[in-house]
């Protein structure tokens, strides 16, 4: 066929069975054989070419963030009573601290750990704790995606580090892969995300590359992996993360866990020229803002945003709490697993297994660029599956989120 006629067929409509007749033939002629690869490729596509399905997702969202809403999720049945009143009021509060209680108990936070709720969604929390905490001693940069990256940015760009000192990018060469982290150095700061969201590549189970006997703080922005990962809290001085993510929630709201090594390095360092917006601030009079981590937030916050996250706590607890939440998130995975082992034109993103993603998961395809989008934009205008495209800065993909909500 001409190249003409190969890009058409997508447009095409066989049966299932015709169109594995055709694929042996193609297959087994010579033609396919000696064909180029992105023709070969091409032919083998006849598989994707059989009718439109009749059966689709009961729920097409699958978008990375926010992400879908639990399963029996009802908006009317939020508890409205705040609405219309004050943060600072008794009952908001209440509400405020009920949800840092419960993110702390469901966690499983350890009891001398603050947790509280901050500006900015995860952005916002990571950003409070580069700001306050580094630049009292060399850090080490771990990143092998676009937000990892932008903490390296921040912190060469923004924060000035390499005038105070040295700053090691710890990285890749291409989406899929992890760092050396064997190369992470305890007696620096070390800043990572423990889940990859736009790479699809997690940390190993544990942390192992976290030494016990560290002098340097870890900061972990944990947006994609906090609900749906076990976390391993005493590896972890500083762990974000946001609502919208693993639990539905709604956006614009982060939450910012500190260890004691944490809160100690706040409380005796302060960096010097360095001015801090009031939304930044977690020390008052040389002390941690304690208030911050019991309802008393720096801003005003949504309350019905409040109530939308407790709801999914609720939920959480309801049906076994974190460890069926991370057993949900790992057979949607699961799922994806089973299809791409059985076809040829859909892989992971991610080269190992072991430290693939089991949230924000990303697909190659054998598909160029614009073919992708198109590909895209046909399940959305289908109702099949809504926002699942690759992330900007990563490669041509697709992004499939597999979270407890999906």
């Amino acid at each position: 066929s001409s190249n003409q006629a190969t890009n058409n067929l997508p447009m095409m409509r066989i049966a299932p069975a015709t169109a594995a007749k055709y694929l042996a033939f193609a297959r087994g002629s010579t033609a396919f054989r000696y064909a180029a690869p992105q023709t070969q490729r091409r032919l083998a596509c006849v598989r994707m070419m059989s009718a439109i399905p009749s059966v689709k997702p009961a729920h097409p969202e699958f978008s990375s963030g926010p992400c879908k809403k639990r399963p029996g999720y009802d908006i009317a049945k939020l508890d409205s009573r705040t609405l219309g009143r004050s943060h600072r009021s008794k009952i908001g509060k209440e509400r405020l601290a009920l949800a840092i209680d419960e993110t702390k108990r469901l966690l499983g936070v350890p009891d001398d750990y603050l947790v509280g709720i901050v500006p900015a969604s995860d952005t916002g929390a990571y950003e409070m704790a580069m700001w306050n905490m580094l630049g009292q001693r060399d850090v080490d940069v771990c990143y092998w995606e676009s937000f990892g990256k932008g903490w390296y940015s921040d912190a060469i760009s923004h924060l000035n580090l390499k005038d105070l000192v040295t700053v090691n990018e710890l990285t890749v060469s291409e989406y899929g892969e992890l760092p050396d982290l064997s190369k992470v150095n305890p007696d620096n700061d070390v800043c990572f995300t423990f889940n990859g969201t736009t790479s699809g590549v997690r940390v190993p189970d544990g942390c192992e590359f976290i030494s016990d006997d560290r002098t340097g703080l870890t900061l972990c922005d944990a947006t994609s992996a906090c609900f749906a990962m076990h976390m391993p809290w005493k590896k972890l001085d500083v762990i974000t993360f946001s609502w919208q993510k693993v639990m539905g929630g709604e956006g614009a709201h982060g939450i910012l866990i500190l260890s004691p090594r944490a809160v100690e390095r706040l409380e005796t360092y302060t960096p010097e020229n360095r001015p801090l917006p009031k939304i930044f601030r977690l020390v008052k009079k040389g002390k941690v803002d304690a208030a911050i981590f019991k309802g008393s937030t720096i801003n005003t916050p949504s309350m019905i945003a409040v109530e939308d996250y407790l709801d999914a706590l609720s939920w959480a607890d309801s049906i076994g709490g974190v460890d069926t939440l991370i057993k949900l998130s790992q057979e949607n995975l699961g799922v994806l697993e089973s299809f791409v082992a059985e076809h040829e034109w859909i892989d992971f993103l991610a080269t190992d297994p072991a430290t693939r993603s089991s949230t924000s998961v990303c697909l190659t395809l054998d598909l160029t660029a614009d073919q992708i989008k198109k590909f895209v934009s046909m399940l959305e205008s289908e109702n099949v599956a809504y926002d699942i495209g690759g992330y900007r800065d990563a490669p041509p993909s697709i992004r499939i989120w597999c979270g407890s909500t999906v």
